[in-house]
């Protein structure tokens, strides 16, 4: 083992740094309790967050700590960061979201807690950090030869991810090394906290925006309002849901009285985009009018075969042929069609050209 490193501390200070020598084992096992602990839940609740990060305080640091306020201290108990974690977030409702867990699974000292974000200093921001001064419950963990765990306290902080880049770069300046610096500078710094703070807030009001409009396009879907209704990832994915193409494809497989295999339909969608649909209402004209001319496709394509399964997606690959067709395509077009949703293959030249053979025996209605 090394020798101890000596720091010159007072007989207080040096009585202190020796206890944290001695019971170092628990802190750093106290520290894998508190990181795994607020992993599992965190996620077990279906918070995704920016980072979790924890750490036992270093004896130098510590060592330093003690010599310029080591009077402050009766003994280590007294100090409640010397196991320290921190939760970062991406927006700043999730702060109280994560405050709201770790309530549930840890003591809160709350004499000793802080809530930062309070202190509306101009050229704070970085510290408007939510501090939980915690202790580890029996109920939660418990090691009868290291009774400690449960005694010693420890320190949670909450912050977004624009106030952790924030406090990292102001440290980094020695902002809060005691040196004077100069007002200009002062002045760049508290700029800067304004502008992070503006976006932290917009970032979350942006959120809130896109949740909403989400929300709304959920509702005029399942109204059946699709004139007003755009085509896009999220209205297409709730369309679904409605089960739209259905009735086609129950009409195809009862032809050969055949099995349907659900599959996913997501990936037709930039090729309806490509077809120049924009609305839901779009591709509920494109179903109406090209229906039966789909459905009497399956059924030559069906001709002579025995087969027993059929996919959800003939049906929309079919009303997109027509479609196509109808709006003047050919092969090229069927080609094109076919790379958008099985993407570039030697296959689908010669599926297209197959296929519109097919569409030239029947009506296209």
């Amino acid at each position: 083992m090394s020798e101890k490193e000596y720091y010159g501390l007072d007989m207080h200070g040096q009585m202190i740094l020796d206890e944290y020598r001695d019971d170092l084992p628990a802190f750093q096992k106290m520290e894998e309790v508190v990181h795994g602990q607020l992993e599992k839940f965190i996620r077990s609740k279906g918070i995704y967050v920016n980072a979790i990060e924890s750490r036992v305080k270093a004896e130098k640091s510590l060592a330093g700590k003690l010599e310029l306020k080591g009077y402050k201290y009766n003994s280590l108990s007294d100090l409640t960061d010397i196991v320290g974690a921190r939760v970062i977030t991406f927006y700043k409702e999730e702060v109280d979201k994560v405050a709201a867990l770790v309530e549930k699974l840890f003591d809160i000292d709350w004499e000793c807690s802080v809530d930062k974000r309070k202190k509306f200093e101009s050229d704070r921001f970085g510290y408007m950090s939510l501090h939980y001064i915690c202790r580890i419950p029996q109920s939660l963990y418990y090691d009868e030869n290291c009774p400690q765990i449960n005694e010693y306290r420890f320190e949670i902080q909450m912050r977004t991810a624009l106030q952790h880049v924030w406090a990292t770069m102001d440290h980094d300046t020695g902002y809060k090394s005691g040196i004077e610096i100069p007002k200009e500078y002062l002045r760049s710094l508290s700029r800067l906290a304004g502008l992070l703070e503006l976006a932290d807030e917009q970032f979350s009001l942006l959120r809130t925006n896109i949740t909403e409009y989400r929300r709304k396009m959920n509702r005029m879907v399942a109204s059946g309002n699709f004139d007003e209704v755009p085509l896009n990832g999220d209205t297409f994915r709730s369309y679904l849901t409605l089960n739209p193409f259905d009735k086609l494809i129950n009409a195809i497989a009862g032809v050969n009285q055949a099995e349907i295999e659900r599959d996913n339909l997501m990936r037709f969608l930039e090729a309806l985009l490509s077809l120049d649909l924009k609305t839901l209402g779009d591709v509920e004209r494109m179903k109406k009018e090209c229906f039966e001319s789909a459905y009497q496709l399956a059924l030559h394509q069906f001709a002579g075969t025995d087969l027993d399964i059929v996919t959800l997606s003939m049906a929309l690959q079919n009303l997109c042929v027509v479609y196509i067709v109808k709006q003047g395509g050919g092969e090229n077009e069927l080609q094109r069609f076919y790379e958008k949703i099985y993407g570039p293959n030697s296959y689908n030249a010669s599926h297209a050209k197959r296929t519109m053979e097919q569409v030239q025996r029947i009506k296209i209605i």
